[in-house]
């Protein structure tokens, strides 16, 4: 029993004194409904606080100039820019990752339900861009209905994560490809039908970075750092295009590899060949290849896919960094009644509380009802 017990611990990592902080930490950070309740929690304090006395302090903080300059050249822009543009392509990236993860091992391999997905973000977009145009008609803000097109992926994640456990996986995985193929249709609208003049040269260095990234994956390179600078590339192309800098994080999320490449039965032919120490000097703390050991730490990390590794490594990060301070920069709204136009506040709220959902239940219902059709009896 003893001799089971300490082949048991030595199958362990070694505890150290920090552990006894740091694990109960880690299991806080694992429970999936925290997140949505802390995001909800910013976005409440963002609300008080825009509505106080103390509102001008508050909006004047995120308004903040940050940046680099550097004789004429300067890269400055406010600190609820910085959070929208940079910040959340991290979110973006974690979030596209999940999708590849869903698309290549997941539920989404399967066509059928990936095309649901696709049918209902685009029925998510057009019908309430449709309501706004047709209860803003002739008005100034007819020309917002862009606006109304994409989905608050941030707060749609944060309250699927509310539900936890409750929320069935299929409708995370629903929820979850709808928003990021709404989220990229409404870029692309902002882009092509709001942008006054496109930027054609930044986009051509980032189709070449992007080329550059898939090429680096296809030879087999595995430093990320690599990746790394090319993604950075990547999203400073995309930003001086004129395009919303955060469709970078989405596209390298959708790039990453899912495939491992390092399988089971390599990984433990490769920890056979490990001897950690010489027979007659067990303490002397050398081994008698320390090759192998490095090999084998490589085949251990690498036996998990990249996309699984990087949403381990970031989803603590997006949660409890990210989305809050997210949700503390823009969820701020004053609502002071003079400030406010009745009209166009009234078919902003129709056309996200009417018209999208009922534009995805719509294109969602009408492939099958379709096909219904041309079902007959036997």
């Amino acid at each position: 029993m003893n001799e089971s017990r300490l082949t048991s611990d030595l199958a362990r990592l070694p505890p150290e004194p920090v552990d006894r902080l740091t694990h109960p930490f880690g299991r806080f950070l694992r429970i999936e409904t925290l997140g949505g309740v802390v995001l909800l929690v910013a976005a409440l304090i963002a609300f008080v606080l825009s509505n106080s006395p103390w509102a001008h302090i508050f909006a004047g903080f995120w308004d903040s100039p940050v940046g680099l300059r550097f004789g004429p050249i300067e890269f400055v822009r406010s600190l609820r820019d910085w959070i929208n543009d940079a910040l959340m392509t991290g979110f973006f990236f974690l979030v596209a990752v999940e999708l590849k993860r869903e698309l290549v091992l997941g539920e989404l391999s399967n066509a059928r339900i990936a095309a649901l997905s696709i049918a209902g973000a685009l029925g998510g977009m057009i019908m309430p861009a449709a309501l706004y145009l047709l209860l803003q008609a002739g008005q100034a803000g007819g020309a917002g209905w862009g606006t109304v097109m994409a989905t608050d992926t941030a707060f749609v994640i944060g309250c699927l994560a509310l539900l936890g456990r409750r929320a069935p996986p299929a409708l995370g995985v629903f929820m979850l490809s709808l928003a990021i193929v709404d989220d990229i249709g409404a870029i692309l609208v902002v882009a092509i039908g709001y942008s006054e003049q496109l930027a054609w040269l930044p986009v051509a260095f980032a189709v070449v970075c992007i080329a550059g990234i898939a090429a680096l994956a296809w030879v087999g390179v595995r430093s990320m750092p690599a990746y790394f600078a090319m993604g950075v590339l990547v999203w400073l192309a995309i930003d001086a295009s004129g395009i919303h800098a955060t469709i970078a994080g989405v596209i390298l999320g959708l790039l990453t590899p899912a495939r491992r490449w390092v399988s089971d039965e390599r990984l433990y032919a490769i920890l056979d060949e490990v001897v950690a120490h010489p027979d007659a000097a067990a303490d002397s703390g050398d081994t008698k290849n320390r090759e192998t050991l490095q090999v084998a730490a490589i085949a251990a990390r690498e036996a998990l896919p990249p996309v699984e590794r990087i949403q381990i490594a970031l989803h603590p990060w997006v949660s409890f960094v990210v989305m809050p301070v997210f949700a503390l920069a823009n969820a701020g709204l004053p609502i002071a009644s003079s400030s406010l136009d009745v009209s166009l506040t009234a078919t902003i709220f129709f056309a996200f509380v009417v018209g999208k959902p009922a534009g995805i239940l719509t294109f969602c219902w009408w492939p099958f009802a379709r096909e219904s059709r041309h079902v007959h009896p036997d």
